[in-house]
Formats: C-alpha cells, sequence, structure tokens
C-alpha cells in the first residue's frame, strides 16, 4: 500500500493570525476548510497542505517537530520573519553547506530558515 505526504497540522490558539503569518512566508493561499480551520493549500497539491487547527490550550515546551524553510538570503528571511510578527530565537548554526537559523511564529512554534551555499 503506498502511502502518501498529506499535510502537517499546527495547532493554534489564533488560527487567523498564524495561519496569516505562514500564508504571506511561504506563498501559499488558503484553500477549502472546515468552519474555524484554515487551511494552506488542497489535498491535491504538489506541496503537502499546512492545516491550522484551533486549539484551547497555549504550546507548552519545544515543539518536537519543526519546519524548515530555504531561503536566499538569510538575513533578509529573518527580516521577513520579524516583519510578520515572528522572532529570531537567537539560534544560528553555520554548516559547510549553509546556515540554519531557528525561528519562531507568532505563536512560538520553531521553525528554521535555511540558506544553502
Amino acid at each position: 500500500m503506498p502511502n502518501r505526504w498529506a499535510g502537517v497540522t499546527i495547532d493554534c490558539l489564533d488560527v487567523e493570525k498564524v495561519a496569516g503569518f505562514w500564508s504571506v512566508l511561504l506563498d501559499r493561499a488558503p484553500g477549502p476548510a472546515l468552519p474555524g480551520w484554515v487551511y494552506l493549500g488542497d489535498r491535491g497539491d504538489a506541496l503537502p497542505r499546512l492545516v491550522f487547527q484551533p486549539v484551547a490550550e497555549p504550546k507548552r515546551g519545544k515543539v518536537r517537530l519543526h519546519l524548515d524553510v530555504a531561503v536566499d538570503d538569510i538575513a533578509e528571511g529573518i527580516a521577513q520573519v520579524v516583519a510578520l510578527g515572528g522572532r529570531f530565537t537567537g539560534e544560528r548554526h553555520d554548516y559547510d553547506e549553509g546556515v540554519v537559523v531557528v525561528m519562531a511564529d507568532p505563536e512560538d512554534h520553531e521553525f528554521c530558515l535555511t540558506q544553502y551555499f
């Protein structure tokens, strides 16, 4: 039985705010969704759909799964995330193949910006 990548679901207190951040950052328009939820993309898209699910409790602790977002310029990527309401955590890793910085979205979900050389 072949399995397929369908999407990633992110729990949010403010679904519209967090989905809006990711929509602009990844240039992905919202698609059809359940009431109160936001989906970026459709089931048949080449890229996995991002699903923003409303929850009542805030995030606690470090997220054990995160997204990596490739950018052409790490400084511009950091500036864009901050302008959209996210933040730079201060964590940066420099490798021979590129740079990775740990960022957080408006509800503090961590993710990495990566610039490959």
